[in-house]
């Protein structure tokens, strides 16, 4: 049974547009290792810059093998020069209970 994320990543100073380039990216690569299902992905912006993206691992199986495989590994590494990984509690937009955001193109 897959398993949902919410992956909240807030851009470096002056990385807004590269780091919409690797979650463009992430999504791609998981994809290809196949560690994904096929549900469609969704990607957002805060009102902060911060990307969020939500989307379905296959398994819990598939979260493990995604830390040791080298495409997702180096892909991880690309987020860690552009971006800090963030709590959703950190948002402005999380405190409501029903949080708006501005879609990202797919």
């Amino acid at each position: 049974m897959g398993r949902f994320v919410i992956a909240a990543f807030k851009p470096k100073t002056g990385c807004e547009e590269p780091l919409a380039a690797v979650v463009e990216k992430h999504w791609r690569v998981l994809q290809e290792q196949g560690l994904v299902t096929e549900r469609p992905r969704h990607a957002m912006r805060g009102d902060d810059g911060t990307v969020i993206e939500v989307f379905e691992w296959r398994s819990p199986e598939a979260i493990e093998q995604a830390h040791h495989n080298p495409a997702v590994l180096a892909l991880w590494a690309e987020f860690e020069a552009v971006c800090e990984y963030v709590p959703l509690a950190s948002l402005a937009e999380s405190q409501h209970p029903f949080s708006e955001f501005d879609a990202l193109p797919l």
